[in-house]
């Protein structure tokens, strides 16, 4: 173990690089470590990010990666952290370098845990085609350019009713496609139907369309319902396999339960970002939660009380 710092950060979205920045000009030395795999590697623009409205989510990771590493006592590196062990004073952290990037073993007085979520998408054929493009899984930040269009809401979840509510917001032509669940209540479904909303139950075979992208749902029955966009909603999960035996407390959706200032159940441990209640949220939201983090982490650093 050659390197000691005072803060890993694993995870280099706009969380834990927001993190990274604020702990580098507080003059902490800093080591973030990432797996090069965003969950948003689909998504072709980003909005709602405040002089970077539009702006590919790659970009915005790029950027943020350069602005971090150009600070003397920051290193950024492409690498799959294995394990974080507690030691007598801080944390012992393995990496699996990516890229043709080097393993790392090193010790840290602290970590920060934003390394984001996996999402799995319903199993529907070609949706895959279509997501990022004309389907996408954060309304706020594509549903102005999805405005007065026929579109279409996919899932299995049981808040669809709830994000159904929310599109309608920017079109009253929506239908929500349970792809042969019964996740919406009767109840809910009337409410959406006093909306305006319809609901479609049967199973879905495939979503059709081609260069020119999405145009429509085909149920199982053969039946082709014309769409031309629309919104899938995910089932997300944090993968923190490699916080091996420390005792973190989750919520019941799997999060990580944080106070406001982002410290988890594990003394020196913190989290940021999607991996968070309330679970995904917009780039900016995560960004400014990183800033967040780091404020109480170097406060908590420097002993000043709580």
């Amino acid at each position: 173990m050659s390197d000691s710092y005072d803060v890993v950060v694993v995870g280099a979205g706009p969380a834990g690089l927001s993190a990274a920045l604020n702990l580098a000009r507080a003059r902490r030395r800093i080591l973030v470590l990432d797996g090069n795999r965003p969950r948003h590697a689909a998504t072709l623009r980003s909005h709602g990010f405040l002089t970077r409205d539009g702006i590919a989510p790659l970009d915005l990771r790029r950027m943020g990666r350069e602005e971090v590493a150009a600070y003397e006592n920051a290193e950024v590196q492409f690498a799959s952290v294995q394990s974080i062990e507690a030691t007598t004073d801080g944390f012992h952290v393995v990496a699996q370098g990516v890229r043709g990037e080097p393993d790392r073993d090193v010790v840290t007085r602290t970590v920060i845990v934003a390394s984001g979520l996996t999402e799995t998408l319903p199993k529907v054929a070609n949706l895959r085609a279509f997501y990022g493009t004309d389907l996408h899984s954060c309304v706020e930040c594509d549903g102005y350019e999805k405005a007065d269009a026929p579109l279409a809401l996919i899932g299995e979840t049981t808040d669809l009713a709830e994000w159904a509510i929310l599109i309608a917001q920017w079109s009253s032509d929506l239908i929500v496609f349970t792809n042969g669940t019964d996740t919406v209540t009767g109840p809910e479904e009337a409410a959406l139907a006093s909306a305006g909303i319809q609901v479609e139950r049967g199973a879905i075979a495939e979503l059709e369309g081609g260069r020119d992208g999405f145009t429509g749902v085909r149920l199982a029955d053969g039946a082709l319902i014309p769409r031309s966009g629309g919104f899938v909603r995910p089932q997300w999960a944090a993968p923190l396999g490699y916080l091996g035996q420390l005792a973190l407390d989750r919520d019941t959706d799997g999060y990580v339960v944080v106070d406001a200032w982002g410290r988890t159940s594990v003394p020196g441990l913190y989290a940021a970002g999607d991996i968070t209640p309330p679970g995904p949220q917009q780039l900016i939201v995560a960004a400014g939660n990183g800033a967040r983090v780091s404020r109480a982490l170097n406060r908590d650093l420097a002993g000043v009380p709580s």
